[in-house]
């Protein structure tokens, strides 16, 4: 009985860090599409192709 409640926590602890994992990165990827001071990819057509990628 023990070792299923301990699964069953795990996998809401799992399912709980991916969703808050990707609520922050959505965020983050918003925030910097957003600012207009973001450097362009060096992959877009309007951005360096002879940049360094970070």
């Amino acid at each position: 009985m023990s070792i299923e409640i301990l699964l069953i926590g795990l996998v809401a602890l799992s399912f709980a860090a991916a969703i808050i994992f990707a609520l922050t990165s959505r965020r983050a990827t918003r925030d910097r599409k957003a600012d207009p001071k973001a450097p362009k990819s060096s992959l877009a057509k309007d951005g360096d192709p002879h940049d360094r990628a970070d």
